[in-house]
């Protein structure tokens, strides 16, 4: 049952860590196909999830669900869980850019001469269309219309400053206070 060179685990912390993957699986399970490919799992998991996701019987569904449990085993569950908070938005790290993105907008928003500090943060990003979503998201406040060039403005910031990101954590520190 157990190796001297591995730790033992009990018959009863083996049963949770499987009921643990076979949660995670069913987790999985309520999912589309294009998330779960982006996810990358293996061919044979991806088709029983897929399979799961038809059938209608109690029974049936089950056995496919231990079956799901069963194949994740031999699956590394880590990138899944990972994959699984980022969806949550339990991911720390990825709340803290998002919180940083809205700041960046936040301050585009108030001083006009944020932006030349933001160009020189990330020179990739398109100056002319930065402009027009401020300029756009002003008059859009003022006028109480609905936030579509506010969001738009979050959407062009987040897509400069993930492209930019490995430069931001050098050089654009006023940008991730």
């Amino acid at each position: 049952m157990f190796e001297q060179e591995d730790e033992w685990v009990s018959k009863t912390q083996m049963k949770k860590q499987m009921n643990d993957l076979q949660a995670l699986g069913m987790e999985l399970t309520k999912l589309s196909s294009d998330t779960l490919k982006k996810i990358g799992l293996d061919e044979e998991l991806f088709e029983a999830i897929a399979t799961y996701k038809k059938i209608t019987s109690n029974s049936a569904l089950k056995r496919q669900a231990q079956f799901i449990g069963r194949l994740m085993r031999d699956t590394d569950p880590a990138p899944i869980e990972a994959y699984l908070a980022k969806l949550r938005g339990d991911n720390a790290a990825h709340n803290a850019f998002l919180q940083r993105v809205e700041q960046a907008r936040t301050r585009l928003l108030a001083d006009d001469g944020a932006i030349t500090q933001f160009m020189a943060d990330f020179p990739q990003a398109d100056a002319g269309k930065l402009r027009t979503l401020i300029r756009n998201t002003k008059k859009e406040q003022e006028q109480n219309k609905p936030p579509k060039n506010f969001r738009a403005l979050f959407q062009e910031i987040k897509a400069v400053m993930e492209a930019g990101q490995s430069d931001a954590s050098e050089e654009g520190q006023d940008w991730e206070e």
